[in-house]
């Protein structure tokens, strides 16, 4: 089910957006828009402060732009879920997008789904690229990609404070020759 922000609720949006200061260049980007969006009963959706974080990080993963990763996450941010050798906080998921941008050039993401509940916004994320750039020591020809991630948020103020998250990696590493089909 799409649920989409009432006209009664559109006034709101402005007085809760002025509460989160974004970076000057994060303001104006476009944001992804979820294929779907489930709330909870009385939540706000797509345009609620939550779902609002998770399009700004989910922008970021699109387009690699760290203002984004900046505006969508809290100064004090998180990872619960940390791989190994990844840095605490926004120093991980900027590394991340970088090395992963450099095996895949192109790499783009998708919001598939979103649900809204209360401070949790739980995002179905799907990657899709083409494997043309390096990774570690191994030289992509040109493969695609298209691997998937589940990501539960905690949003206090209008910013990702924590992050709970899985990706398809035995998918991702067979697709980039990491490991056999």
């Amino acid at each position: 089910m799409t649920l989409l922000p009432s006209s009664s609720a559109r006034w709101l949006l402005p007085l809760l957006l002025s509460a989160v200061t974004l970076p000057a260049s994060a303001q104006d980007l476009p944001l992804l828009l979820p294929r779907v969006v489930v709330a909870a009963s009385g939540q706000a959706t797509a345009d609620s402060p939550q779902a609002l974080a998770a399009r700004r990080y989910g922008s970021f993963w699109n387009t690699g732009d760290e203002a984004l990763a900046h505006a969508a996450l809290a100064p004090d941010f998180t990872d619960r879920t940390l791989p190994p050798g990844r840095a605490q906080g926004l120093a991980g998921p900027l590394a991340a997008s970088r090395f992963m941008r450099t095996a895949i050039p192109d790499m783009r993401c998708e919001i598939e789904q979103m649900v809204v509940a209360g401070d949790r916004v739980v995002v179905h994320l799907r990657f899709r690229g083409h494997f043309s750039g390096q990774f570690g020591q191994l030289q992509g020809r040109g493969q695609a990609v298209d691997f998937i991630a589940t990501d539960i948020y905690r949003v206090a103020d209008g910013r990702i404070a924590e992050n709970w998250h899985i990706e398809d990696n035995l998918t991702l590493m067979k697709q980039l020759g990491v490991v056999g089909a």
